[in-house]
């Protein structure tokens, strides 16, 4: 029962914290969207985030970015920058996610930036629920079909380019998140694809994967 009570406790706390930083990012932002002429640029974190006057973070809708230190991210934030930076933005439907933070859909002048960003191939899509869902998806297929950006042989592999020697395939499942590895032999093996962007790797040997967090998949060999 200590334990149940202790919990409650910490989620009621965690709950008092966050709300006068979401009562603060409302005020912010909505104070900055009055402007006109859009909003100024002060900064840009990384693919999918930007820092707007008066230091509002704002994350694009429906745009997921690789980490900046996963393929893809460094290039990712530099689009962002070229499409953004010094520039004044207009906010679009905007929501605050699950922590507050505001999200919108991004405009320089007629130019829709999240959409650019899928076009870029540097972005993945993020299921959500605006006005603009159809053409950002259509952007993203076309730019995986095509085999831009974190789709290119930079970061979407079945061989290895670097080091055809190491041949372990570090894989991350998108629903559970489990870290996996498969080697030659292993049921599978031929179909994994080694996607970087999201922070999937090859190694040499088992230790090597291991100790990167990830385990032998049951499909192969003892």
């Amino acid at each position: 029962m200590k334990d149940k009570s202790r919990k409650n406790w910490l989620s009621w706390l965690w709950f008092l914290l966050l709300i006068p930083s979401v009562v603060l990012n409302i005020f912010l932002y909505q104070k900055s969207q009055k402007k006109e002429g859009g909003i100024s640029v002060i900064g840009i974190l990384d693919g999918d985030t930007l820092v707007l006057e008066g230091k509002v973070r704002l994350r694009l809708r429906q745009v997921d970015a690789p980490e900046l230190d996963f393929c893809g991210g460094k290039e990712a934030k530099e689009l962002l920058k070229t499409l953004t930076e010094d520039k004044r933005v207009l906010v679009r439907e905007e929501i605050l996610d699950q922590r507050g933070r505001p999200m919108a859909l991004i405009y320089v002048g007629e130019t829709l930036v999240n959409l650019e960003m899928l076009k870029g191939g540097w972005v993945r899509y993020h299921a959500d629920q605006t006005s603009k869902k159809g053409v950002l998806r259509e952007a993203f297929e076309k730019a995986k079909t095509e085999g831009k950006g974190i789709f290119s042989p930079l970061c979407y592999q079945k061989e290895n380019p670097q080091n055809p020697n190491c041949r372990i395939k570090g894989n991350i499942d998108k629903n559970s998140g489990l870290k996996k590895y498969y080697f030659p032999g292993c049921a599978q093996y031929e179909f994994t694809i080694i996607e970087k962007d999201l922070g999937e790797s090859w190694f040499c040997r088992e230790e090597e994967a291991g100790k990167a967090g990830f385990n032998r998949a049951e499909t192969c060999p003892k």
